[in-house]
């Protein structure tokens, strides 16, 4: 497999299962040296296990999202471990269906505090670094939610939203210091979070009524979209949105 990650330390958070795991084991693939963030510890721990099957280095540390400090306390450490961070990939999220009216205000923070506030603030954490060695990449985990709304996601979509617009105002202010940052945005996914959500026959017919490529897409499809825009490949890109759907945009879905 080509190495286009070759010495890169690369920083994911939600890496205990689903697209950050995956992430961490094609990147590690690809050559990089990862740390993998989680709150799940004893998940987090078999994520490590296997990007050192894959080759990989690895340093974890769990934590909190929403704790600004802990985070960056914890990304410090494993900072020092490998020397520096060049990719942060924000992947940690959650997903919740409720009618806007249901919404609590304990629920709205939550899903604000992981999706937007808590990505931004991660952000900062690696900031500093980056900027001193005038290098790095940023690549935000969003949604097809956060670009055309979605029924009883009220919350998830504005949260989404706000992550595509960090990307732009990012990618403008930071690029004087040679960082780029641009976004994937995952359409229907086969994930233990779609499973849950609609069950497999549930997928099964969203596949066959809603997908022009008439299948759900798989998280390595999502691992290969942030491993380009986290490489050389793609020195020139900044400030984008990378749709992984399987087509669903282009019939309005």
């Amino acid at each position: 497999m080509a190495r286009q990650l070759e010495d890169k330390v690369v920083l994911i958070t939600g890496a205990a299962a689903g697209m950050g795991r995956e992430d961490a084991i094609l990147m590690a693939q690809r050559g990089a040296s990862i740390i993998a963030h989680d709150l799940l510890e004893d998940k987090l721990a078999e994520t490590a296990e296997l990007v050192r099957a894959a080759g990989g280095r690895v340093e974890t540390f769990a934590c909190d999202l929403t704790d600004a400090e802990a985070f960056a306390a914890g990304a410090a450490v494993a900072e020092k471990a490998f020397g520096r961070i060049d990719v942060l990939v924000n992947n940690a999220g959650i997903h919740g269906a409720t009618p806007t009216e249901e919404v609590t205000e304990d629920a709205f923070d939550l899903m604000m505090g992981i999706n937007l506030t808590g990505l931004f603030t991660c952000t900062q954490a690696v900031l500093p670094g980056m900027k001193a060695r005038k290098s790095g990449v940023i690549v935000n985990i969003s949604s097809g939610a956060g670009q055309r709304g979605a029924v009883n996601n009220s919350v998830y979509s504005a949260s989404k939203s706000g992550v595509i617009g960090l990307t732009k105002a990012w990618a403008k202010e930071l690029a004087p210091w040679n960082i780029r940052v641009n976004s994937v945005s995952p359409g229907p996914i086969m994930s233990e979070m779609a499973l849950r959500a609609r069950g497999i026959e549930g997928l099964k017919k969203r596949a066959e009524t809603e997908i022009p490529l008439k299948r759900m897409g798989e998280l390595i499809e999502i691992a290969y979209a942030v491993c380009y825009l986290a490489s050389e490949e793609s020195a020139f890109v900044t400030g984008q949105l990378v749709p992984v759907n399987g087509g669903t945009h282009i019939v309005g879905i």
